[in-house]
């Protein structure tokens, strides 16, 4: 019951309905995509938007919660101010340096995509994610206690974009559309969260005069270092997570063809749906814990573990429920043409029980100071990926892609705890702390 009180705070559920709208609004989109085009254009599709998910950690350089928690330790607001906007200056310039180079790394090993509109399309996409920097101010924002506008805001850009695609591809335009729109949306939404920074913030603590408007003359190094060097972790962590996470696509489409990637893809998608819950709340819960943590440190573990529980009840349920019903589902979607993907569904869904409590474990490395936990936990999953699905993929398709994805993302995510000293130490505490104590221990 508290829980859901809690998910129908305001807050929360203007969070996780931003959430939602994207997540559902892409797997409309895929089962328009498989019914109207094929699954050997939604796999091109798939490949594309995998490769755009690379772009991720290095638009937002694993800044998002750090920056903040940098920010609250400075004296003056003249300072946390201009380490946000060194923040967003690194992010954009190295969202634009990592856009030109992704295109470069994906024409180089996937010439045969680069034909007609796709070849314009795929470029205007990995340039445009750049401007995702400014969702920096977001996480601002929140801090702050605003987190309804900025979610709403999105979601309306969310919606418009998706009817746009839909338009599209009722007026006969293929692939190369959706990517330029998706592309022009990763320029709204960053610029959108910046207008509403602008109108929103409050002074910085207890200060009374508003921040000026952001400009790349705030740059200052000695916070780019500071910031970098925490952040490396993070963000190297950032990027060998997309890779054990979208490394089966982008193996599938070059292993057994951009038809086979479909399929998967249609299966992953209903599977991923899900995880709109514990990335959304475990953002919103992360300002509790960080506050938790600076009051007690078994107070923090009670918090920590109350979550953790609610986070694996609900992908268990999720787990059952989709198993039993996968069949039943893909029919329905997708069409007898996709009935591989129901083998596929019901190893793939079992994978969000991990990944569910990895959204928290996540937000504990951070608050904990273990960034470096963060990276070998990712880099081992992405490793074991890569390795099973070369093994798996030529003799079992994209059954042996979800068997792959299942194990890797079940390591990474929770059975890396296992081998460290400090992660196996609070997994202890975290099982033995009682309510009643109020010690802080201040040995991490």
């Amino acid at each position: 019951m508290n829980f859901i009180k809690k998910l129908l705070m305001a807050r929360a559920s203007a969070m996780l309905g931003d959430k939602l709208v994207k997540l559902a609004s892409g797997a409309v989109l895929t089962i328009f995509v498989a019914r109207m085009l094929g699954a050997s254009e939604l796999g091109i599709f798939s490949i594309v938007m995998a490769w755009s998910a690379f772009l991720v950690p290095i638009t937002s350089m694993g800044l998002n919660n750090l920056v903040v928690k940098q920010m609250t330790k400075l004296p003056s607001g003249q300072e946390a101010m201009t380490m946000l906007y060194t923040a967003v200056s690194i992010r954009l310039g190295l969202g634009l340096l990592g856009g030109g180079v992704m295109l470069g790394l994906f024409y180089l090993l996937n010439p045969q995509l680069f034909t007609g509109h796709l070849s314009y399309a795929i470029p205007l996409l990995f340039i445009l994610q750049a401007f995702f920097g400014f969702l920096l101010f977001e996480f601002y924002l929140n801090y702050q206690g605003t987190f309804r506008s900025p979610a709403y805001v999105k979601s309306i850009i969310s919606l418009l974009s998706f009817a746009m695609k839909l338009w599209l591809l009722y007026q006969g335009f293929g692939i190369a559309s959706l990517l330029l729109i998706t592309g022009i949306e990763f320029f709204i939404v960053g610029m959108a969260q910046y207008l509403l920074y602008r109108r929103k913030h409050q002074p910085y603590k207890d200060e009374t005069q508003l921040w000026p408007a952001y400009h790349p003359r705030y740059f200052n190094w000695q916070h780019a270092k500071q910031l970098l060097k925490r952040s490396s972790w993070l963000w190297l962590s950032g990027i060998v997570s997309v890779i054990y996470l979208k490394i089966d696509i982008v193996m599938l489409g070059s292993m057994a063809g951009t038809e086979q990637a479909g399929i998967y893809a249609a299966a992953s998608r209903l599977s991923e749906l899900w995880y709109v819950f514990p990335a959304t709340l475990a953002v919103r819960y992360y300002p509790d814990m960080l506050k938790a943590y600076e009051k007690s440190w078994n107070g923090y573990l009670l918090k920590l573990r109350r979550f953790a529980l609610l986070f694996f009840s609900a992908a268990l349920a999720i787990a059952v429920i989709m198993t039993l019903t996968a069949e039943w589902i893909v029919l329905l979607l997708f069409g007898d043409a996709f009935n591989d993907a129901v083998t596929v569904l019901r190893i793939h869904i079992w994978a969000g029980c991990f990944i569910f409590i990895r959204y928290l474990i996540g937000q504990h490395l951070v608050i904990t100071e273990q960034e470096p936990l963060s990276l070998l936990s990712h880099g081992m999953g992405a490793l074991i990926n890569v390795l099973l699905n070369l093994w798996w993929i030529p003799q079992y398709g994209i059954v042996g892609a979800a068997w792959a994805t299942l194990i890797s993302y079940a390591y990474a995510s929770f059975f890396f705890l296992f081998f460290a000293k400090t992660t196996r130490s609070h997994l202890w505490q975290l099982l033995k702390v009682k309510k009643s104590a109020t010690t802080h221990n201040g040995n991490l």
